[in-house]
């Protein structure tokens, strides 16, 4: 596919370490995924289909425990992979060219947890992809995987350089973009309309920078209870990918 528009990131040269059987069964499906090497205990060797060009090193509990962060639920697998190939805003807009999946776009949310939360939310509610920016963004790793369950080898994670840019090239392609905060006036089933959505969202506390807002066609809030000053940034991603979805 010819490449279009903004340009991606340059990525990282170093692999990813995947663990626990459903992001490691993900990867082994894809296939724009390179499986490099999988660490595995023979029970759970047992329960996957490995090809056999991918070398195996078996190996107990403890010693997969080392490999990956402390207390990670690796459930006896390990998977080294190459990341991702980036690809371009351009093209991502152009394979939802006919549809109207949402897209969400993250404003500097860096928490690798909420990252993978709403890549699951995003593969749940069929959203077209996320776009976070380049160095305000976590990388590919286990702990993205592992919350995405499975979402990070289906989801197209677009990382970009100049998120109003983005943004700007999101909006030409048809996109009504909408911010969620705290702060808006309307909610979101008020502000959505019959267009194709663009949800964007902030970091948990900051939220969303003022030219991020700026770059925002309207502003919206869900309508929460005064009980609760904000939602998790992961839980309001999900909410509001439902509200588009069941907007009729």
């Amino acid at each position: 596919m010819a490449r279009r528009g903004h340009r991606p990131s340059t990525g990282t040269a170093n692999r990813p370490r995947l663990w626990g059987r459903h992001a490691v069964t993900a990867a082994l499906a894809n296939p724009d995924r390179t499986v490099r090497k999988l660490w595995l205990t023979r029970e759970a060797a047992a329960l996957l289909e490995v090809p056999p060009v991918i070398p195996v090193t078996y190996a107990d509990v403890a010693d997969l425990g080392r490999l990956v962060p402390a207390d990670a639920p690796h459930q006896g697998v390990v998977a080294e992979v190459d990341p991702l190939e980036d690809m371009w805003l351009g093209d991502l807009l152009h394979l939802g060219q006919d549809d109207r999946r949402p897209l969400v776009v993250l404003d500097q949310v860096t928490d690798p947890h909420n990252v993978g939360a709403i890549l699951r939310s995003a593969a749940a509610f069929d959203a077209l992809g996320i776009v976070t920016q380049d160095r305000h963004a976590p990388p590919e790793s286990g702990t993205v995987a592992r919350a995405a369950s499975g979402a990070l080898e289906t989801v197209p994670w677009i990382r970009v350089v100049n998120l109003a840019r983005a943004l700007e090239e999101i909006a030409e392609a048809g996109f009504w973009r909408i911010g969620l905060t705290g702060h808006a006036t309307q909610t979101l089933s008020e502000a959505m309309g019959t267009q194709r959505i663009c949800i964007v969202l902030g970091a948990e506390g900051e939220g969303m920078r003022q030219n991020t807002e700026a770059h925002c066609d309207l502003l919206a809030k869900l309508p929460i209870s005064p009980k609760v000053e904000s939602l998790n940034v992961s839980n309001a991603a999900a909410i509001a990918l439902y509200a588009v979805a069941a907007r009729g």
